[in-house]
This record gives C-alpha cells, structure tokens and sequence, in this order.
C-alpha cells in the first residue's frame, strides 16, 4: 500500500480523532435500544429502567456510573449479550481496559452480533488513553470489524470508519480504499469521510483533491491544528504547485486560443474583404461595405496590437518554465549537464531581459530624404494643390525628395493632430521615378496618395505602427545576442505572431489601396491611373537594372558612377527590364500582399465611372527649375551609400 511517510504518526493522530468525533455525532437508533429494551424486559423486567440509565451516563461519558449501573443489571440477566457489551465498553473508556475487553470476548462468545464484534474490535485495536495495539491485534479487529460490516444490509458510517482506519495502519490497500469509496458514496455529510478521502487522494498523488478535502473535513470539525499539521507536511505546498501549474495551463490555453481568434478573425476578414472589392459596385456608395470593412479592420488591428502586450507576460513565463522545467528533470535524472543547464539558462535570462527591453526602446522615425522647397519645383506645388482641389482635400505641406522611386505620403505630428485633420502632410517623391513621366498620368498617382489622406488611411495606425516597431527590434535583439534559434520559445512566438498580424495590417492595406485607386480613377480616369502606375513599376525596375550595372562597372574600372538619372537602357538590358516587368504586372496574388497584383487593380479600376480627360500632357520634370542640380545632388547620395557600403 503505498504511504505518505511523513505523515504516518500524524494521520493516525487525527484519524483517532476523526472517529472519535464520527461517533459522538451519530444519535442512537431508538428502534435497536427499544428492541434492546424488549429483550431485557423478557429476560429481566425490572432491570430495564437500571439499564436505560446506564445508557444516559455512558452517552454523558460518565463511565463510572455506566459501569456500576451496568453491572446492576448484569446481576439480573447474566445471559444478556447487549449488558456485556455496554459494560465492557463503559470499563474500556474509564480506563480498565483489560476488563473491558474481557468482557467485550464474552459477548461476542454468547452472541457474534454486529454491535458485539464492532466494539471488539474497536477496542481491541484502540483501548483507549494512548494506546494502540500491535499488529496481531489491529489485524484480528479489522477481521472482526469486516464481519460486523457484514451483518447489516447498509451499516452505518461507524463501522465503515473503523474499517478505514484500521486498513490504514495495517497498509490494507485495497480494504481501505473500498471503505473510503463506500463512505464517500454513502455519508458524504461526515468529517471522517472527507478525511479518509483526503488520505486516499494523496496516495494517488492527487494533492489538489487531497487538499481540498483536508479543507472540506475542516469545515466539519477536523480541529484546525490537525488540518494544518497535515496541511504543512506537504500536502498543501504540492497542491499549490499542481494548481498553479494547471491554471499556467489554463492561461496558456487561452493565450493560444487568443492567438487562434486573431488568425481566424485575420482569415476571414481577408475574404469578406475580397469578396466585397469583386461585388461592390463602386459607383454607388449606398452598396459598398468599404466604410464598415474599414472600421472592423481598425478594431481588429487595435486588438491585435493590444494582445501582442498582453502576450508578453505570457511568454516570458513560458520561457522561463521551460528552462527551470528542463533544470528540474535533470537534477531529477541524476545526471547534469553544468554546460548544457548553463547554457539555457541564461539564454533564458537574456530573452526575458531583451523582450522587457524593447518595450522601453523608442526610436524617433526621421524624415526620409529633404524637403522640396517652392522656388525649385513651383509647377509641381502648384499641380499637387490643384490635384488636392479635385478631390476635395487639404492639400500637402511638404515634399520630399528621394533618389529611388518612391510616391507616398505621410502624416506628421501628434495622434490628436492627425485625428482631428491638423497634422503635416508629407509627398514623399522619389526623383528616380521622374523620367518620361507625364503629368496627367503623375495626377493620377498623386489622387491615389491623395485618397489615403483624405480616407484618413495615414491618421491612426499607431497601434500598428508601434507593435511592428517592437516587434522589429526584438528580432533585431534576438539576433544580436544569439537567441534567434528554433528552440528559443520567445523567438517562435514572434515568427508566429508577427505572421498573424502582417496578415491582419496588410488585408486592411489592400482595402485601402483599392479604395485609393478608385478614388484615382473617379477623378482622372482608370486610363491614366494604369499609366500612371505602370510607369512608376517600370521606373522601379529600370533604376534597379541601371543602378546594378553602373555600380559594378565602375567598381571594375576604378572610375566615378555616372548619374544614374541620365543613363540609358541597352538593349539587353531593356529586354530584361521588360520581362520583369510583364511579372511584375501579372505576379499572382498573395495575403502577405500589401498592394493586389497591378492587373487586379486596373480591372476593378476600369469598373469605375469618370469623364476625365486622360491625355498624357507634359513632362513632370518640366515642373521643375533645375533638373540637373538635383539629379546631380540625389546621385551624390547614392554614391555615398554605396561607397559606405563597400567600406
């Protein structure tokens, strides 16, 4: 039978008195003491009122009295098993045990009645004033105790008790956990039964059930010091540790069921998105779903922001269990790698210590490239606010110039400003994009920058913005300090994470660029919009084409870069340019997109109603006061980064 050992002297202390406190609980049957009382009548009328007032004194623990009273009516029915018995039990309990006992034999030799061989066995096994009985004694009471059980249909909960106990100190596994069940089944209303349970539990290591029963036996008179020695031994520190380590569990089952609804609500929102672009007609606002999408996706993107935080304690405890758990079970083994443990548990230290870090790191964005002043490009001022005018938002107040091809725009300024229309609006403009572009087709992008502004794509965000900034330097962290590896749990959650929330923000992305296009098309037509961003693709392939080629040779000639702005395609690399471009335009469509594939984007473009002219007019760079000052400065730039790069 498998034992609490640091328990032993402590459960047989407190089950004594778990069954001495049972006892004193349960009444007398009246119908067993008046059919007790018929019988001695029978045998001896006058003696019953002598024995009915011995009961009272045994029942008031005044066992002397019981006993002189007793033997009164001994005198008169020497044959009458039930007077052996109450006498023999009132001589054990004032302390004349081995009279008592002698007299508890002689009923069960006139009579083996339940009631005779319960209270033979009881004080056989326990005669009272400290004393216990060896083995041979505790082993025949549990027999005599086995057989009084017998004898009832459903005997009461004293019997079942003394059962318990005494298979317990005699390691009778299996008589004692059949007492325990039946005591649990039968008398879930008494103190010893949640005991014995208590006890059964922590055999079976369940140390939550053992210690919720100690508790519940408490409730029901298991005296307080008992209930904490048993408590303290450690019964109550294990369950804590189970309890604990189930509602870890509980929180890290949830945590992943958050991170679940995060990828599901992500999923589904990309293709109600989707379906709504293929079915809304964008010519009447009253059956588009775009303004609602919109809301649902910032509420999205808010609560995916929000639960990255929340998951940061999450890991952390994750990171750190892991290490102690694997500590643990080598200490356990026997074997311990000092090296390996080492290892891992600083690695653990590290991470915990670089994701609390990133959440303090702030990083002030800078300004990309330099800001356009009026007198170099007036036209394009001019053209930017007119463009503004068309569609009926705050224009620009600042451009900035970039050597690559990029067109976007930008708020700046605090998250009130922004949302309350005031901030500073930024024209990013790569001047590599400039080149053989014309201004009906540049109005075009320009309206589709325009309609992020005035869709109010650039005032919030910063949920999202902040959450992919922390996220970027933990990784950057992670690598720096060694921790980006497989086994790294910290470094896993943020793989999945950040795939989960780049596909959240990017389905809100292709939203707003769709809603942009159209607002591009509606003004200036679906014609000069497709040119418009078919020349700023190919821009982008051209400079990357030119850029690779006179950087390498120049490196090889040892002489100056050229300015990348006045160089013209060969006509190999015009094919290339070409066939990148044709894969650019067709590249089929993906959920880490940000922008739908360019031809999608012409096809639901060309859906939109517009009366707009789309000649191709004049050249950009005819906006500009000199072009060859700042192609020539931009270039500068790019010789720079180059030269530091190969430095």
């Amino acid at each position: 039978m498998r034992t609490i050992r640091p328990l032993s002297r402590v459960l047989l202390l407190v089950c004594l008195l778990a069954l001495s406190a049972a006892a004193q609980n349960l009444d007398r049957d009246m119908e067993k003491e008046e059919a007790i009382w018929q019988q001695l009548s029978a045998v001896a009328p006058r003696a019953v009122d002598t024995f009915k007032s011995a009961t009272v004194a045994l029942d008031k623990r005044d066992y002397e009295q019981a006993a002189r009273l007793y033997e009164e009516v001994l005198k008169k029915a020497s044959d009458f098993d039930p007077v052996y018995r109450r006498l023999g039990t009132a001589l054990a309990l004032s302390g004349r045990t081995e009279e008592g006992v002698a007299l508890l034999e002689m009923a069960v030799e006139k009579k083996s009645s339940p009631e005779n061989l319960y209270s033979l066995a009881e004080f056989l096994a326990y005669p009272g004033h400290g004393s216990e009985a060896g083995y041979e004694a505790k082993q025949r009471a549990l027999l005599l105790a086995k057989h009084a059980g017998r004898g009832f249909h459903k005997p009461d909960a004293s019997y079942t008790i003394l059962i318990a106990q005494l298979a317990l100190d005699l390691q009778k596994e299996a008589d004692f956990r059949n007492a325990a069940a039946t005591l649990a089944s039968e008398h879930p209303e008494l103190m010893a039964t949640h005991y014995f349970n208590a006890i059964r539990a922590a055999m079976d290591e369940d140390w939550i059930t053992s210690d919720d029963e100690i508790r519940k036996a408490e409730s029901l008179g298991l005296p307080a010091e008992t209930a904490s020695a048993l408590r303290e031994s450690g019964i109550h520190s294990r369950a804590t540790v189970w309890r604990s380590a189930q509602y870890s569990v509980y929180l890290v089952a949830a945590w992943l069921g958050g991170l679940a609804l995060l990828f599901i609500g992500g999923k589904v929102m990309s293709t109600v998105t989707i379906r709504s672009i293929q079915t809304d007609d964008p010519n009447d606002p009253a059956r588009t779903n775009a303004v609602s999408l919109r809301k649902v996706y910032s509420v999205l993107i808010n609560a995916a922001g929000g639960y990255y935080y929340i998951s940061i304690p999450v890991v952390i405890f994750l990171v750190l269990a892991v290490a102690a758990s694997v500590t643990y079970g080598f200490v356990m083994v026997g074997r311990v790698p000092i090296k390996l443990i080492l290892l891992l548990d600083l690695g653990a230290l590290v991470t915990v210590y670089k994701m609390i870090r990133t959440l303090f790191v702030r990083r002030n964005p800078e300004d990309p490239g330099r800001s356009l002043r009026i007198e170099e490009a007036p036209g394009l001022w001019e053209l930017a606010r007119g463009v503004a005018g068309a569609i009926g938002t705050r224009p620009i107040d600042d451009i900035r110039v970039t050597p690559g091809t990029d067109l976007a725009v930008y708020e700046r300024g605090s998250f009130r400003e922004r949302l309350r229309d005031r901030a500073h609006r930024v024209l990013i403009l790569g001047v590599g994009v400039l080149n053989g572009f014309d201004q009906t087709p540049f109005r075009a992008v320009l309206a589709h920058e325009y309609g992020h502004l005035s869709h109010r794509d650039t005032a919030g965000g910063d949920a999202a913005l902040r959450v992919n900034s922390d996220m970027m330097e933990f990784a950057r962290s992670m690598a720096l300090s060694g921790q980006a590896v497989p086994w790294n749990i910290a470094f896993q959650f943020l793989r999945v994470y950040h795939f989960i929330f780049r596909r959240i923000t990017h389905g809100a992305t292709r939203l707003q660029e769709v809603l942009a296009d159209r607002v591009a098309a509606r003004t200036y037509g679906a014609r000069a919009f497709e040119l418009g961003l078919t020349h700023v693709i190919r821009r982008s392939i051209e400079l990357e084409e030119l850029a690779y080629w006179e950087i390498a040779q120049a490196a090889n000639s040892r002489r100056q870069m050229r300015n990348l702005y006045d160089l013209r395609l060969q006509e190999s690399q015009a094919e290339r340019v070409e066939e990148k471009l044709k894969l650019a335009m067709a590249r089929p469509p993906s959920e880490d997109d940000t922008h739908p594939p360019p031809l999608e984007r012409f096809r639901l473009a060309r859906q939109v109603n517009s009366d707009a002219d789309s000649a191709p007019g004049d050249p950009v760079w005819d906006l500009f006061a000199n072009r060859e000052q700042l192609t020539n400065e931009m270039n500068s730039l790019i010789v720079e980064r180059v030269r530091s790069g190969s430095d």
